[in-house]
């Protein structure tokens, strides 16, 4: 980047009048850091660090650091990729880490926590009013807008990153805009997230123990799955999970057999809750979706028409999706012995992902980029790699592999935690099992 000695150097020869000069090199240094120009983000991405390296302003907060930012941090990506480390949310060091945020939270209950931003209105950058001046103190105190910056009541491009890194921790999608999901995060009491912290240190340290040099974490109010080796995250892939009355079990098991082109053997529950009303309201959903009935105490196959649907009968039958694009369970299933029935698999239904709510399934868990995934999983099974995968589901082949030592599995329910770098994340207590109440008193 040029420097104002070589900005000088550069300036019209006309540009002799106090004023012009000033304008001149306002123009200069809007062409180098406009965020509308391809060059200003070649020369941002130019100088950034690496995401899992970068400093963290969090810790400049703690540390009672006054030290400036940087222009990098008009771009919003960078703040947003500072969010996401290697390390995983079960690495040994989360229960200690939580420990430094709890101290850092109780700082801020003991100051009298932070002020409630009005939410009458949807903020973004370019905004002024005083709700923007409310909403940078609350930043502020969280730690995710620099102190240095001072009081103003402008939505400008460092409040725009600040937001855009709250939505980060707190598992919302980071698009800047203050709305209803964001609003409602940010309001939440700082006693609150304190008490948070403490009900999810006692769920950390009954996971402290060694997980496996290879294990899958699946957290469950994150809707998020890592797969973790040597003690890194190895990839994160979005996840939808159970619906608030078909909840997600927590578990501890072994990944042991990979389906390809799997059939769908309709579970119970799901039969009476969603099979028997569609059929009461088409006919044809069956047909259209490719699932057959069998009664096994018979063994013949049934039409939809020799069910009556007007009572519980249709749950004396087995039904059978086939494989094919419209099959519930996609193209992967992911297979791990537990008393729950439930598996991990990929889905027809991938749009879902895209939300910041993925809660809509009866328990299972789909999972985002699903091949990825699997190569993971089958990287110690002989034969199966990324090409092998990519073939076997092209064809269409009914195939159930082996996985070659066994990979751990956990899902479990962690709505706050914090990182080695203190950067402290919160979700929605989806579930109500944190047992917090938005006014539940310090003691």
């Amino acid at each position: 980047m040029q420097d104002k000695k070589s900005q000088k150097r550069h300036l019209p020869a006309n540009a002799s009048n106090p004023t012009e000069r000033a304008r001149m090199l306002e123009m200069s240094r809007r062409q180098v850091f406009g965020l509308g120009t391809g060059l200003a983000a070649s020369l941002v991405m130019a100088k950034t660090v690496p995401a899992f390296a970068q400093s963290n302003p969090l810790d400049e907060v703690l540390n009672q650091n006054q030290v400036e930012w940087g222009d990098r941090f008009d771009t919003p990506g960078q703040t947003v990729a500072a969010v996401r480390t290697a390390e995983p949310t079960l690495s040994p060091q989360t229960a200690s880490n939580i420990e430094q945020a709890m101290q850092f939270y109780y700082g801020v209950v003991q100051r009298g926590g932070w002020p409630l931003v009005p939410d009458t209105k949807i903020l973004r950058i370019g905004a002024r009013s005083e709700a923007v001046t409310i909403l940078r103190q609350r930043l502020t105190m969280s730690g995710d807008l620099q102190q240095s910056l001072g009081v103003s009541d402008v939505f400008d491009s460092y409040v725009d990153a600040a937001i855009r890194r709250f939505q980060s921790r707190h598992g919302i999608s980071p698009d800047g805009l203050v709305g209803k999901e964001t609003f409602a995060a940010l309001n939440v009491p700082a006693q609150v997230r304190l008490r948070q912290l403490e009900t999810n240190l006692v769920r950390v340290r009954a996971m402290s123990g060694y997980l496996g040099d290879r294990y899958v974490m699946v957290n469950i109010p994150a809707a998020e799955i890592e797969t973790v080796q040597t003690g890194a995250v190895h990839s994160r892939h979005t996840a939808v999970v159970g619906k608030i009355d078909r909840q997600s079990p927590v578990l501890a098991s072994k990944i042991h057999e990979i389906n390809f082109n799997p059939y769908w053997h309709v579970p119970l529950s799901i039969i009476r809750k969603d099979l028997i009303p569609k059929m009461q309201k088409d006919p044809d959903y069956l047909k259209d979706n490719r699932i057959h009935i069998r009664d096994l105490r018979n063994n013949v196959e049934l039409d939809a028409s020799q069910v009556d649907w007007t009572t519980d009968e249709a749950l004396n039958y087995q039904f059978r999706q086939e494989p094919g694009a419209k099959n519930s369970m996609g193209s992967i299933k992911i297979n791990f012995h537990n008393k729950h029935a439930v598996y991990l698999h990929d889905t027809p239904s991938k749009t879902l992902f895209g939300s910041s709510y993925r809660f809509h399934s009866s328990g299972c868990v789909r999972v985002q980029n699903v091949r990825e995934f699997v190569t993971w999983v089958l990287g110690q099974t002989p034969g199966w790699n990324r090409l092998a995968i990519d073939d076997v589901i092209r064809s269409g082949e009914r195939m159930d592999v082996s996985v070659r030592s066994r990979v751990p599995i956990y899902m479990t329910y962690i709505t706050a935690w914090a990182t080695s770098g203190g950067m402290i994340h919160f979700r929605d207590d989806i579930y109500n099992r944190d047992g917090l109440s938005p006014v539940a008193p310090l003691q």
